[in-house]
């Protein structure tokens, strides 16, 4: 007697399994308690938001503010790149360079600082990050009263930076200046940055 063949079942696809959100969303807190996140996951209006792989631009636009910054800070902040800040339980974003005062960097296992005590917040904007560093996150910072708020882009591998600073009265940003190949503000603290700095690596006869 024949035995009819089982059919074949398809196999489970595999791949990443998302966190599924609780009701009501994500909290700030599960940042540090989910497993597995993407680095630099973020946290904006209780929804995760995965960053995509960085361009070199980005890389290198993150390495210069962070050292330029951190020579031309006064001793008592500190400059740190690529660090989650909370803004209230719903909103833990990441800024890709900030500046806060020393005393509250408190241990080395720390993953976040108060939002309220950041000085400066820059954001380095990329492909997929544009509405949310043009729009979104201004909004917030501006919000929890960081004073001061820099965006920068890149026009063909050049850097331009778009100063703000938050107005008092209003509780918004305002322009204060857009900066091409150099960079000089006096606050939050006196700072002269040539941008031409960041570009491609410069081919030498050794390299052909």
């Amino acid at each position: 007697m024949s035995v009819e063949p089982e059919p074949e079942t398809e196999p489970e696809a595999s791949g990443p399994r998302w966190p599924v959100p609780p009701e009501g969303g994500w909290t700030a807190d599960d940042l540090d308690r989910l497993p597995n996140l993407p680095p630099h996951t973020e946290l904006i209006d209780g929804s995760l938001v995965f960053v995509s792989p960085q361009t070199i631009f980005h890389t290198r636009a993150v390495d210069f503010f962070r050292l330029r910054l951190e020579w031309a800070a006064p001793p008592d902040l500190e400059v740190v790149r690529e660090f989650t800040i909370d803004i209230d339980p719903q909103n833990r974003p990441e800024p890709d360079v900030v500046v806060v005062p020393g005393k509250v960097v408190l241990d080395d296992e720390q993953t976040r600082f108060p939002a309220e005590t950041v000085v400066l917040a820059i954001e380095v904007v990329s492909p997929d990050s544009r509405a949310r560093d043009r729009e979104t996150k201004p909004l917030k910072y501006a919000k929890t009263g960081i004073p001061h708020y820099w965006r920068v882009e890149n026009d063909k591998g050049r850097a331009v930076v778009y100063v703000f600073e938050l107005e008092p009265a209003t509780g918004v940003y305002v322009p204060t200046g857009i900066f091409h190949d150099r960079l000089k503000v006096s606050v939050p603290f006196t700072i002269d940055l040539d941008l031409t700095e960041i570009t491609p690596r410069r081919r030498t006869d050794s390299d052909e």
